[in-house]
């Protein structure tokens, strides 16, 4: 059960401050400033670093990382850093790239001779370099891995059931399987687990003691900034605990704000760390060059200020312009964190800032407000302009659940009894739904998660997660069962995928 605890305005501080000198005045009240607006988002908890010039200039938490407890955070304390994963994986396929292992534009399956998609031709053709910049023709199906019972090679296996919805290497389209199936690949290359080699290729020769793949380490940690999510706007709750370890190449890293500015130093050195090469030049600069253009923003705040230019996919990371300036970064968002790896690459200047609330849109313009200051632009105002835009963006994702509700034709029935829907329906790929019959409703297992099935209209129904819980919304959607021509229940179809037409789940049993 979600525990939901009053926020605190006033959160506690935490702060190291390197000796750099840097601009004069350039951080004269930051702490209260990022204070003030970790609050007045009803953020518990925050990480702030900052790199200039390959030196930490900045390096603070703000706030709770347990409310509860009222523990602060500090530079230390882990967070899931959710999908800034993806630059990791591409940095452990530049690591065996460099040991002449693989290459970016071999296929696939000169790899892995078992891989498969829907598309046989796609099969043959699929390289390094598409699994990593987005663009295989797949749209996200998220829930395949998000229901929660697939493994890492469960995923890759069933990769050959997905309809493909765009056409190979035409359209980006953000792909969370294809970075698993990236990690995958490493791992099998490197004849260890993508796990063993991520530690071994990356954390441990950048010192990143703090940092790892398993959630496990991150849940037993002391300093562990725990999960939250806002309900109404108002109410702070925790968040349940959800394994990301089967997508962890996507998106199961932990890590810190200290040991982050390590990782965004090397990035921003070229590859190179402390003398030491991690990876080639060569290798990080492609990781920051557009190799797609993305039809689709990352984030919304992108298209609504001219000061940010259009964004493409690198590999591994988003390429854009910061008023005029060349911008490279990548966002994270996981049940009850969201952040950003954000850096200026001629500029030699780096931002990370880690939270522990779901879906905060803090994470996209805090970067810019610091750039501003060290770069002596002039004020941007970001706060006050993006605050000013949070009811629409509150609105923008309330608006599908508004329209659910208007659509809905009242003072309909199904048509037949309950009992009659009873039963296992299944699809290749993402396995069963599972209905059966609890009173005088029908209640849906899938995967993990069991909700009501609640009537809507005539043989639609709504799988609906328990109201006041923002997090698994992503579960909530209708489900419509067909008859054959005999009048007998075959099948039924969900919207598992928003981007596609419902999926068809054929009854087994």
């Amino acid at each position: 059960m979600l525990r939901c605890f009053g926020l605190l305005v006033v959160g506690l501080l935490t702060v190291i401050r390197p000796s750099q000198a840097q601009p004069v005045g350039w951080n004269k009240g930051l702490d209260a400033l990022l204070d003030s607006i970790r609050g007045q988002w009803k953020i518990p908890g925050m990480a702030v670093a900052v790199v200039s010039k390959g030196k930490v200039v900045h390096l603070a938490g703000y706030g709770l990382r347990d409310v509860q407890r009222r523990l602060p955070v500090t530079p230390d304390t882990k967070f899931a850093i959710a999908s800034i994963s993806k630059s990791f994986t591409v940095t452990t396929l530049a690591v065996l790239a460099k040991q002449g292992k693989i290459e970016w534009d071999r296929q696939v399956r000169d790899y892995l001779p078992d891989f498969r998609v829907f598309d046989p031709m796609v099969t043959e053709r699929m390289t390094i370099r598409d699994l990593v910049t987005m663009r295989s023709g797949l749209a996200r199906h998220d829930l395949m891995w998000g229901i929660g019972v697939y493994s890492r090679e469960d995923l890759y296996h069933r990769l050959r059931f997905l309809q493909p919805n765009r056409d190979f290497r035409t359209t980006w389209q953000y792909q969370n399987l294809m970075y698993t199936t990236a990690g995958y690949l490493a791992g099998r290359v490197n004849g260890t687990s993508w796990e063993e080699l991520v530690r071994s290729a990356v954390l441990d020769p950048l010192g990143m003691a703090n940092s790892g793949p398993a959630i496990s380490g991150m849940q037993s940690a002391d300093d562990v900034a725990l999960p939250y999510a806002l309900h109404d706007a108002d109410t702070l709750m925790t968040v349940p605990w959800r394994s990301t370890d089967p997508i962890a190449p996507t998106g199961g890293l932990h890590s810190t704000a200290a040991d982050l500015t390590r990782y965004l130093i090397m990035q921003m050195e070229g590859g190179t760390y402390q003398g030491r090469e991690i990876i080639t030049r060569a290798d990080s600069r492609q990781m920051q060059m557009p190799q797609m253009a993305m039809q689709q923003p990352m984030t919304g705040l992108a298209a609504q200020f001219s000061e940010l230019g259009d964004e493409s996919y690198g590999m591994g990371f988003l390429v854009t312009s910061y008023r005029g300036r060349k911008l490279v970064h990548h966002p994270g968002n996981w049940d009850g964190y969201s952040l950003e790896l954000s850096f200026l690459p001629h500029d030699s200047l780096g931002v990370v800032v880690l939270t522990n609330m779901y879906s905060t849109v803090v994470r996209d313009y805090l970067p810019w407000v610091i750039y501003d200051r060290l770069l002596g632009l002039p004020d941007a105002k970001w706060h006050s302009r993006v605050f000013e835009l949070r009811d629409r963006i509150r609105a923008m994702f309330a608006a599908p659940r508004l329209r659910e509700d208007s659509v809905r034709v009242p003072d309909t029935r199904p048509s037949r009894d309950l009992e009659a829907f009873v039963g296992t329906y299944r699809h290749p790929a993402y396995g069963d739904m599972v209905v059966r019959r609890a009173g005088d409703q029908l209640m849906l297992r899938f995967g993990n998660y069991e909700f009501p099935l609640l009537h809507y209209h005539y043989d639609v129904f709504r799988f609906t997660p328990p109201i006041g819980d923002p997090v698994h919304n992503r579960f909530r959607f209708r489900i419509s069962f067909h008859s054959d021509p005999d009048g007998v229940l075959s099948s039924l179809s969900a919207p598992v995928e928003p981007s596609i037409a419902p999926l068809t789940f054929s009854r087994v049993r």
